[in-house]
């Protein structure tokens, strides 16, 4: 089979579009290679709010860092500009979720909480430090890149189609090389020091970690105390693990047992019970049987007295 060359690869494959980047040499690999990087708008099955500001990319390189997407469509793509990007198969739900005030930190890892204040946030606490100076991801991942806007991300998909039609020069990584950690030993090295963090640092994860979860065991049990103080709207008190804890209002728990005593007196006497159903429908049954057969003995009394009778 002959070798696929540039010419033979196609611009767009089942709507993405196939934006050629150029890898250059490396001390491991000393020749330039190319890398194809799958785009198209982002259309999941359940879109969201930001759905229209986002942007799918398939076979994202596996040295790919949030700098490396934005440099690429900042410098080399028209210059759109990105709110966030997505790996797939990034760290997520390593700490613990709890309210704080308002802070300066990442998109990721701060949204708002229904039902509270809009100056309310969740901050994930308690995240172990890493041990890792860089992620690398799955040969053929994917990502996901949301623009400040819709025109944006459109911007982005025109620039891209366009240098592909151009066949333009991308290079992956351009202008990066001291702003990004390195690979190959450079991050094993690295790694090796990294595996056993400074102790006062591992300690206040732990105990970050720690308080938000004594904060939401506290709203938990509280919340809890409130649905055992508590009667439902048949007048009953919810009964959970570690028994009830203060008393019911009298006053709430009064009014539905006169309720639940009127609403008895009213079954009673429309004979609620089902055994007194059957028995009146047993007696009504034998009423209209009874009454069936005397109509039948008047029909043939009728029958045989008929002709007797003479007009004088």
């Amino acid at each position: 089979m002959a070798p696929i060359t540039a010419a033979k690869v196609p611009s767009t494959v089942h709507e993405f579009l196939v934006l050629p980047l150029r890898i250059p040499a490396q001390p491991s690999f000393p020749k330039e290679t190319t890398h194809y990087l799958y785009l198209r708008a982002n259309a999941p099955k359940v879109p969201t709010e930001n759905t229209p500001r986002e942007v799918f990319a398939v076979n994202v390189p596996i040295d790919a860092t949030e700098l490396h997407i934005r440099s690429l469509f900042a410098n080399q793509l028209g210059g759109a500009r990105i709110d966030s990007v997505a790996f797939e198969g990034a760290r997520v739900g390593k700490g613990i979720s709890a309210p704080v005030a308002p802070v300066k930190q990442g998109k990721k890892r701060k949204r708002g909480i229904e039902g509270n204040d809009e100056d309310a946030t969740v901050e994930e606490v308690g995240l172990l430090p890493e041990v890792w100076d860089r992620e690398l991801h799955r040969s053929g991942g994917t990502a996901v890149i949301t623009f400040v806007d819709k025109p944006s991300a459109d911007l982005a998909l025109k620039e891209a189609r366009r240098a592909i039609k151009n066949k333009a020069d991308i290079s992956w990584g351009q202008g990066l090389r001291n702003k990004i950690p390195p690979l190959g030993s450079a991050r094993y090295l690295t790694h090796h020091k990294m595996r056993y963090p400074d102790h006062s640092e591992l300690q206040a994860s732990v105990d970050a970690f720690m308080e938000a979860f004594a904060a939401q065991e506290e709203a938990r049990t509280k919340m809890l105390a409130r649905q055992r103080a508590e009667p439902d709207e048949d007048g009953f008190i919810t009964v959970t693990r570690g028994g009830r804890v203060g008393p019911a209002r009298e006053e709430a728990a009064k009014a539905k047992e006169e309720e639940l005593k009127k609403r008895e007196k009213d079954r009673i006497k429309a004979d609620f019970y089902r055994f007194q159903v059957r028995e009146k429908k047993k007696e009504e049954a034998k009423d209209l049987v009874r009454a069936f057969e005397e109509d039948q003995r008047k029909v043939e009394e009728m029958k045989k007295r008929r002709g007797r009778i003479r007009p004088e």
